[in-house]
């Protein structure tokens, strides 16, 4: 790239990253003065600020680079972190987050607290504390960083070494991320998130596009035709044993993953308990699952793309989606890809800012003090705790790149220290009524010490895929606290207690939604399998496709039937 081109991508990405920052100052103008305003955009977030910070706040340079990377390099069947993930948001949105707005938490910690006791609410906020310092954060820092260089050649710009290059990229990448989460709260990360989200659909979208047309050299049919027919294995998302993710995982370690991530995981749900009513929150949630059914198609298929443009040629599967890009997009649209690329490292690293500043605040800082706490002192605080996590992510961050195994399964590996445990915990805590809280507390000891030595010491021996691992560990938790729940219960009878802060009438057409969301996870694993696109269609794909559509039609059909007559009966009732 000649010094004019750097120019104008650098400048056209100083625009567009100007246009977000205002409409999100503009958007919360006098909103961050209060803890709620602050943590909780004033519980005021609609449904499309919810999937967009959603969606944002998912989906960051970890992965554009390490899903395009896994399909140039191995198969599809990473999919399946991003797919079946559709599936949590639907727990989340019928199971979960009902609950959770009911008793009005601002944070998980909080209702653990209430279920259990502050012990447990310190255990937990430790793993979140510690796996958002160590793994988390710096990861999609990390990710971003060596995406901007694998794009600019940031090393050969300013001359300097690739570690020094790569922690200076870190640093600027940071820095400008963190004044989103520091000084603008969650309804700043959230606008900002949504419009980025824009952005980052309409890369999602050209770049394939684009791609196809280089491969059929000028022709985006010509270039399908030839994904669809040559080397179909790529197209393969039931993954085999040696395949990144076996196909049986997904009914294991897969599904309790997602339900940690979507339903419990704190820098996630915390756009949802920030939602105005139960209505918009479900829509919020359920509308994300669609966009994550969609992710193979934006950040998976431009992966085989460039297997079928490169070979084996690349030095590192990382390098597919950066070499694709260079290759496709034209000079004049750099910035904008550069602006919605930070926009994603942005959306994630300062939500996951926030929500760490929300936890310290109110599941640490705010237990220890004897006198309540105003608001402006809990906002000045929680700035001051984004700054100091800020900067630890900054020194961790440069670490990963002597990782031997790769981005993407290093940060899935060491995200099973808390992620196990903690959906355990609150599967149990709403669920039943006198697990005491001391059995907790053996669970989560039982699986930080289990998970280390099989994962790293005895792994050899053991031989077991980490997902399946983690389905095991669960059921051990699960069965260790509902033991001492039946041998030693608690004293107390736990009793739910709602709230009033917020309407709790559900979507009315969330269940037709839901049915429609989960059949395009089963219909695109039927497009990527054995019995779709890989070795030609097979006779049973259009009779399956076909009989999905027909119980959709007829779920549509029952819900907004359903829909009128309680619209109707609650006109009738309120005549009366």
């Amino acid at each position: 790239m000649t010094s004019p081109e750097l120019a104008m991508t650098l400048l056209s990405c100083v625009f567009f990253m100007g246009i977000v920052a205002w409409i999100s100052w503009r958007k919360t103008r006098g909103e961050v003065s209060t803890s709620d305003g602050y943590f909780l955009a004033g519980r005021g977030l609609t449904a499309v600020f919810i999937t967009g910070s959603l969606l944002l706040t998912n989906l960051s340079a970890e992965q554009l680079i390490g899903l395009n990377g896994s399909a140039y390099g191995f198969n599809l069947s990473s999919m399946a972190w991003e797919v079946t993930a559709a599936v949590a948001t639907i727990c989340m949105a019928f199971i979960f987050l009902p609950r959770y707005l009911a008793g009005a938490f601002t944070t998980l910690p909080q209702f653990l607290a209430n279920r259990f006791d502050d012990t447990v609410r310190r255990m937990t906020v430790i793993l979140f504390m510690v796996g958002y310092g160590l793994v988390t954060i710096p990861s999609v820092l990390y990710s971003g960083s060596i995406a901007v260089m694998q794009l600019f050649d940031v090393p050969g710009l300013f001359n300097v070494s690739y570690s020094l290059g790569l922690f200076l990229t870190i640093l600027v990448i940071g820095c400008t991320g963190a004044m989103y989460a520091i000084f603008g709260g969650m309804r700043a990360v959230a606008v900002s998130d949504t419009l980025n989200g824009i952005g980052l659909l309409l890369v999602g979208i050209t770049v394939p596009l684009l791609g196809l047309s280089l491969l059929g050299e000028g022709s985006i049919g010509a270039g399908l035709t030839k994904l669809i027919t040559t080397d179909t294995h790529k197209l393969n998302a039931i993954g085999s044993a040696t395949d990144p993710i076996p196909f049986g995982t997904l009914f294991t370690g897969m599904l309790l993953a997602n339900l940690f991530y979507w339903c419990t995981n704190q820098y996630v749900i915390q756009r949802t308990l920030a939602a105005k009513n139960l209505a918009e929150g479900q829509k919020g949630v359920l509308f994300s699952g669609f966009f994550k059914v969609l992710v193979p198609f934006m950040m998976m298929i431009p992966g085989v793309i460039a297997f079928h443009l490169y070979g084996d040629t690349l030095a590192s599967i990382d390098m597919a989606y950066p070499r694709l890009i260079r290759d496709v997009l034209p000079v004049y649209a750099m910035g904008f890809f550069l602006a919605v690329l930070l926009g994603a490292v942005f959306s994630s690293f300062n939500s996951l800012l926030n929500s760490a500043a929300t936890l310290f605040c109110l599941d640490v800082y705010a237990p220890m003090q004897r006198k309540p706490v105003s608001d402006a002192q809990m906002v000045r605080v929680a700035k001051q705790a984004s700054v100091v996590i800020a900067l630890f992510s900054f020194m961790v961050a440069p670490l990963l790149q002597y990782a031997p195994d790769g981005l993407w399964q290093i940060i899935r590996i060491f995200t099973g220290f808390y992620n196990i445990p903690v959906i355990a915990v609150v599967i149990v805590g709403l669920f039943t009524q006198r697990v005491p809280a001391f059995a907790v507390k053996i669970a989560i000891v039982f699986h930080v010490i289990s998970y280390g030595l099989l994962q790293f010491v005895f792994n050899e021996q053991v031989g077991i895929h980490f997902l399946h691992l983690y389905a095991i560990l669960f059921a051990c938790e699960i069965a260790i606290m509902l033991g001492i729940g039946y041998w030693r219960p608690s004293t107390r009878v736990w009793k739910y207690e709602k709230t009033n802060v917020v309407d709790l009438t559900p979507w009315r057409l969330a269940v037709p939604c839901a049915i429609t969301l989960m059949s395009c996870v089963i219909a695109i694993y039927l497009l990527f399998s054995p019995l779709g696109l890989v070795d030609g269609l097979s006779a049973a794909f259009w009779p399956l496709i076909i009989t999905i559509l027909l119980f959709n039609i007829a779920a549509w059909f029952w819900g907004v039937r359903r829909s009128i007559m309680s619209i109707d009966y609650s006109r009738v009732s309120s005549s009366e």
